[in-house]
Parts: C-alpha cells; sequence; structure tokens
C-alpha cells in the first residue's frame, strides 16, 4: 500500500499526497509519523448518549438488555451532556445519536455544537395504538424541526421485533413523506433471528421478566427479510449492525439503498458475532462506523473501532467508513484535506 502524507506549513495544510512525491517536492522538510493514517475529523454514526453513565457490560445480548431496562433512570439529560462532552474532546466531525426520552432530544438540539442527526427511539408492540403513537411522533419531530439547530431530527424504531408491523409501516410512511432519517437496530443477534424466526430464545425471557407482554406473532422471517417483505428497506433507512445476516439479505440491502452502520466492538462484547464485511463489501454496500453506547463500548471514539478491525479489513475501507460514509449516512457534507485546510481538522490515528 502507498504511503501518503502532508506538507504543513504553519498551521495550514500546503500539499497533500503520496509520501515519496512529497519528499521529492520538498527535499529538506522534516519527516514526522504520525501513525496509521491522516484524516479529516472521524464521524461517530450510531451511539446512545444517554447511556454515557450506565456501567460498561459484556455478556450476551439478552442479559444487555436486562443490563439496559435496570439502568432506565440514567437515560437522562446529565448522561447525555457527559456523552456530547467525549465526543467533543474526541473532536468528531458529526455524531448519531439515539434518543430514548424526549426532554434529552430537546437538550441536544438545544445545546449541541456538533451536527448530525438526533433519532428519537420508539418501542410499542400494540398494533391499536399504531395511529396514536405514529401522530404523536410525526408532531414531536415537526415541532423539533423548526429550532434553528444545526442537528437534524429523525426516527429510530428500536428494532424490527420491539415495533408493531402497523406502527413501522406508518413510521416508514411518515418518513418517506417528511423527510426524516431512519436509524434502526437490525440483524444485531443470533438471539434476535431466534425470536422472529421461531418465536424462542433467550429474548423471548425478557419481558416476562419485568412484566411485560411475550412476544407474540413472530414473523417467521429472519429481521431483514421481514423488513424487506414491509416495505421498509430503502434509503431512507439505516440498519445499524447489520451481524446475522446471509448473501441474499445483503443483495437486498444493497440492492433498495438500505444504509449501514457497524459497531464491532459493541458486537464482540455482546457475543452478537461478527459483521461479514467481505459479503457488504461484494456487493458494494460501504459501512459507516458507530460505538454504540458508553454501556457496550469502552469509549466513543470511532477509530478505534476501526483500529479493532485494522488486520481483517483493508484499512482503506475502514478510512472511509470512520469518515466518508459517516458523512453520507448523516446527510451532512464530508470535509476533505487541501491545501489551506487547518492542520487542527487534521486527526492522525
Amino acid at each position: 500500500m502507498l504511503e501518503g502524507g502532508l506538507v504543513v506549513v504553519g498551521q495550514h495544510v500546503a500539499a497533500v499526497g503520496q509520501l515519496a512525491e512529497l519528499q521529492q517536492a520538498y527535499p529538506d522538510t522534516p519527516l514526522v509519523h504520525k501513525g496509521k493514517a491522516l484524516t479529516p475529523p472521524v464521524v461517530n454514526a450510531h451511539t446512545h448518549l444517554d447511556l454515557s453513565t450506565v456501567p460498561y457490560f459484556r455478556g450476551s445480548y439478552s442479559s444487555f438488555i436486562r443490563h439496559v431496562i435496570d439502568h432506565a433512570s440514567e437515560r437522562n439529560v446529565k448522561a447525555a451532556e457527559r456523552g456530547l462532552r467525549e465526543l467533543q474532546a474526541l473532536g468528531v466531525g458529526g455524531f448519531g445519536d439515539i434518543v430514548y426520552k424526549p426532554e434529552v432530544l430537546t437538550w441536544l438540539l438545544e445545546h449541541s455544537p456538533l451536527p448530525g442527526v438526533l433519532y428519537l427511539e420508539v418501542i410499542n408492540r400494540n398494533p391499536s395504538q399504531a395511529d396514536s403513537v405514529a401522530k404523536k411522533v410525526a408532531q414531536q419531530l415537526s415541532d423539533w424541526r423548526q429550532q434553528n439547530s444545526q442537528v437534524g431530527v429523525g426516527i429510530s424504531p428500536h428494532t424490527p421485533y420491539n415495533v408493531s408491523a402497523a406502527l413501522l409501516k406508518k413510521l416508514v410512511e411518515i418518513a418517506r413523506l417528511e423527510g426524516f432519517p431512519l436509524q434502526m437496530h437490525v440483524a444485531e443477534s443470533p438471539e434476535e433471528t431466534e425470536l422472529m424466526t421461531q418465536g424462542s430464545g433467550a429474548l423471548q425471557e425478557v419481558p416476562l421478566q419485568y412484566g411485560f407482554p411475550a412476544y407474540q406473532d413472530w414473523p417467521g422471517l429472519t429481521p431483514v427479510r421481514y423488513l424487506a417483505e414491509l416495505g421498509v428497506l430503502g434509503p431512507h433507512l439505516t440498519i445499524v449492525h447489520g451481524v446475522q445476516v446471509d448473501e441474499e439479505e445483503v443483495q437486498m440491502l444493497a440492492q433498495s439503498g438500505t444504509r449501514l452502520v457497524s459497531c464491532p466492538r459493541s458486537n464482540a462484547g455482546l457475543k452478537c458475532g461478527r459483521m461479514p464485511w467481505e459479503l457488504y463489501l461484494k456487493h458494494r454496500l460501504e459501512p459507516a462506523l458507530g460505538t454504540d453506547s458508553r454501556s457496550s463500548s469502552p469509549d466513543l471514539d470511532v477509530r478505534k473501532e476501526a483500529l479493532f478491525l485494522w488486520e481483517q479489513v483493508d484499512p482503506r475501507v475502514l478510512v472511509r467508513a470512520a469518515t466518508r460514509n459517516g458523512y453520507r449516512v448523516l446527510g451532512l457534507e464530508a470535509p476533505r484535506i487541501t491545501r489551506g485546510t487547518p492542520i487542527s481538522q487534521v486527526q492522525s490515528w
């Protein structure tokens, strides 16, 4: 692989190119090694800032869901503020955040200095409530969009199994008609696949433990096939994780224009498996990168997500995942390092 470099004069970039060519053009300039990559500010395309004070967890996915439910009271403005400060300290260029409580979303809209998208999380499995929930969500999003904020708003149906089919269709309709982006956890764990295809497994036990209704009327389809049958897939949708998929499902995602965010360290820590990067790249669906939350990852540094896979995936793909692809997923313009770029806008890995 060819090595690249920058020529820096004062506090700005004077030239960009292949290292050998730059050394030839600037023979008297000292060489300073800065790590594995030099990039514009990275993007954390998927996180849950309101989980930033929940203890870091490692274990099965279903046990993690219990862990989050047990700490639900901590999902508040204070936690989101802590997570936002961490993103600022890391110098990210944008972020995609799943927000559980409306008051937290309102606070982030008013206080975030960073661009991105705040997705209101929706969980409701009762089909008789689909109309009322959808109308409330549409009104909330419309009100938030009127605020003068550089952060956009969107919808996050939690998972294919935690939102009724009737509500999911209505949320997709709102997203398409009103231009709100969707971000959804899909095909994250083997437990999710077992629940949706067979109606059994460890996830089926979770609601019963907390006095919620058991999962019923499972579709007998894998998560991606279920979303395809409902007409949910498309460029308005970003799925997060996409670990438990086969090649036909990857084709469905790629051909529909659905976007993808990978959170490799969270997947490893929750025993979800490894996302099949090779299949996605074969079908020209390049992922973005996210960390997921502080409760399932040790920090919110997307560069460490890339470095976690550095020996397994083409580093050029990982650099694009942490930068260009992240900006695209969030609908932001991707910056480039060119002559005149302030050196403060260049990140080293």
